[in-house]
């Protein structure tokens, strides 16, 4: 018979607790004392299961790291006239409800930029902070394929981009692409500078976001006064140097400091270059549309009749020409003039190529 330490039981009926019982499943003392010695090996009369148990409950509610429920019962010895209290139906209150859990899960289980293989692995990761009651239903979720040439290094790259931020140094790294080689197979390589050779980037790194389903930095390069964007699952090699990076302050445009969501709002496609005040008139059904990629507080709107809009935002100007290219029968834009050229001009390429 295998003998455990006060510690070791501890230890095993938290873990107990925590893979088999939540706030809807629980257990009795007589089922920790079976599921102890099922997975442990270990051999304990209830009396121990009872003392372990109320020095793990004093714990909880004097530590408040963790949190566990149990109901209250009132037993007598046939040897004593007093009753006394003892505690029943355990159960353990995770961190993360099963909704929460779903929504992380699903947005891991249709990223466009994370391998398949590590997919599967952060959703094991998830699916353990719950109990063995946790259902994330990806067993009957069918996603797209993602075994194409994927960029394994997303994670290692979060992690350096993290570390420059915080202690405010730079990065250098490649910025990837695809190609199609003489034999038609896909191929993810790093761009290459005039000579062939591969370009380094060297980067002062500010802030990491999301758009567009994607993970970007915005950064400087020390070459140029504006900001850019690259995305996370495009960058390999990447490498945190001892250079200090430039403060963000001495930035054209941000001298202030970086207004993260008027800049977001600005960068829909998270192209770089100047952002310029728009007019435009869009069909109405177009509203929510509208709302979701600009946004409300850097919209004015001008004025409506019963079937259209008149708006006005600033945006990066090449982003705008993007977004009313994608919504073109529904959208018209009215200044500045340069963009209306530039799109009327697409419109045109646009018709000629189905010519």
């Amino acid at each position: 018979m295998e003998m455990s330490s006060d510690k070791n039981v501890l230890l095993n009926l938290l873990d107990v607790l925590r893979k088999h019982t939540d706030e809807n499943h629980r257990v009795t003392q007589d089922e920790l004392k079976k599921i102890l010695k099922e997975e442990f090996g270990t051999h304990v009369v209830r009396r121990t299961v009872k003392n372990n148990m109320e020095k793990l409950i004093n714990h909880s509610e004097q530590d408040g790291s963790y949190e566990i429920l149990y109901n209250t019962q009132l037993r007598h010895y046939k040897k004593e006239k007093e009753p006394y209290v003892t505690y029943t139906d355990f159960g353990y209150v995770h961190e993360f409800t099963h909704g929460e859990l779903l929504l992380m899960i699903d947005s891991i289980l249709f990223s466009k930029q994370i391998p398949s293989n590590q997919r599967k692995e952060l959703i094991k990761k998830l699916e353990n902070l719950s109990s063995k009651y946790f259902n994330s239903r990806t067993s009957h979720i069918q996603t797209f394929s993602n075994e194409g040439p994927r960029n394994s290094e997303l994670f290692y790259t979060i992690e350096c981009l993290d570390e420059a931020i915080t202690n405010r140094k730079q990065v250098s790294f490649y910025y990837n692409k695809y190609q199609v080689d003489e034999q038609s197979n896909l191929k993810f390589v790093p761009q290459v500078n005039q000579d062939g050779v591969e370009r380094t980037y060297i980067m002062n790194p500010y802030k990491i976001v999301t758009a567009n389903g994607h993970y970007y930095l915005i950064c400087n390069n020390d070459k140029y006064d504006n900001l850019s964007h690259y995305r996370l699952d495009r960058i390999t090699n990447i490498e945190v140097l001892d250079t200090s990076q430039k403060p963000i302050r001495k930035v054209e445009g941000q001298e202030h400091g970086l207004n993260l969501p008027k800049h977001m709002a600005e960068h829909i496609y998270m192209f770089r270059g100047e952002s310029v005040p728009v007019k435009l008139r869009f069909d109405k059904r177009l509203l929510s549309d509208f709302v979701d990629w600009f946004g409300t507080d850097y919209v004015d709107f001008l004025d409506q009749t019963a079937d259209e809009i008149t708006a006005r935002v600033r945006v990066n100007q090449m982003a705008m020409r993007r977004w009313a290219l994608q919504y073109a029968t529904n959208v018209r834009v009215l200044s500045p003039e340069s963009l209306v050229d530039e799109i009327r001009e697409d419109i045109k390429q646009a018709f000629e190529n189905y010519q």
